[in-house]
């Protein structure tokens, strides 16, 4: 299927690896002029070559950064319609376990970094009457997952987010829609110790995801068919979130 997005422009952030990079490459595989942007350098410049991306190196846990980002990304594609907000998940912590700073820290990476994003990219969406803005989140938005004390909190609170600025841009051609991944096979789920074959025995699809199906999901919200989809928090999870 065309879906009608060749001659777009993207960012994906956190596009160097994992979920991000699927999406990614399921842009570029439209047609979509995409930048992705990550912390580290090397590894950022290595996948944007691998898969022909623009790298914008980026901390977007640093105050400003997110904003700048944005500017500078629209200079170098001369706009910008589509924006994947793909934030680093917070480190594992139990509620006794998380001090004040990593409530801090874990809003300002997580939270002030997408509204900043997002503040800076609607206005020349606006303009044209055409955008589309995806927050990638996670299951634990709506089904809490032990010892990610922060990443529930705080994941759920944008997808008041979306559906509230779902509403203001409506009529104006402008998606808002969260994305919300399931157990996928990725580095962030080697790091958090997630065992493969006990983890997949829970999923009634009887396996864990691939990236590449995550990145199918958000090429179609980013489409000119889905036109009419916004406000929505949209699971790719084998039917996890109807088990558990």
């Amino acid at each position: 299927m065309d879906f009608g997005i060749k001659g777009r422009r993207a960012l994906v952030m956190g596009g160097s690896r994992g979920l991000g990079r699927a999406c990614a490459e399921a842009f570029i595989a439209e047609g979509v002029a995409t930048a992705i942007c990550a912390r580290d350098k090397q590894r950022l410049d290595s996948a944007a070559q691998e898969i022909g991306a623009q790298a914008f190196p980026a901390d977007l846990s640093r105050p400003g950064i997110a904003a700048q980002l944005i500017s500078d990304v629209i200079a170098r594609l001369d706009g910008l319609d589509i924006l994947v907000v793909n934030t680093g998940g917070p480190p594992a912590r139990t509620f006794d376990k998380t001090s004040d700073q990593d409530w801090r820290d874990a809003f300002e990476g997580l939270w002030m970094s997408s509204v900043a994003a997002i503040r800076a990219a609607l206005p020349g969406m606006r303009e044209r009457k055409w955008g589309r803005i995806l927050l990638i989140t996670s299951i634990a938005a709506r089904e809490p997952v032990p010892n990610l004390m922060l990443s529930n909190a705080l994941r759920a609170g944008l997808h008041g987010l979306v559906n509230t600025l779902s509403k203001e841009c409506a009529a104006e051609g402008i998606t808002v829609n969260a994305m919300m991944p399931g157990y996928t096979l990725t580095e962030r789920l080697v790091e958090l110790g997630v065992k493969e074959a006990e983890t997949a025995a829970r999923i009634p699809a009887g396996r864990m995801g691939r990236p590449a199906e995550f990145g199918a999901l958000a090429a179609f919200l980013a489409s000119q068919q889905a036109g009419y989809i916004t406000g929505e928090a949209i699971a790719c999870d084998g039917g996890l979130l109807q088990s558990i």
